[in-house]
């Protein structure tokens, strides 16, 4: 049996939301990251929230 993942649609990218590195590479802020309101578990750079182990 499949597992059914619910689709959550992406946030728009407003103003400030990321900002390209040096190596070029799109990094997202913790505005975005408030924004979209929970940790994706990823490790980002600007996680606001607390880490998951």
């Amino acid at each position: 049996m499949k597992s059914k993942k619910k689709q959550i649609a992406p946030l728009e990218l407003i103003s400030g939301d990321y900002y390209i590195n040096e190596d070029g590479l799109m990094v997202f802020t913790t505005q975005y990251h408030k924004r979209r309101g929970y940790c994706c578990a990823n490790e980002c750079k600007h996680c606001p929230y607390k880490k998951i182990k």
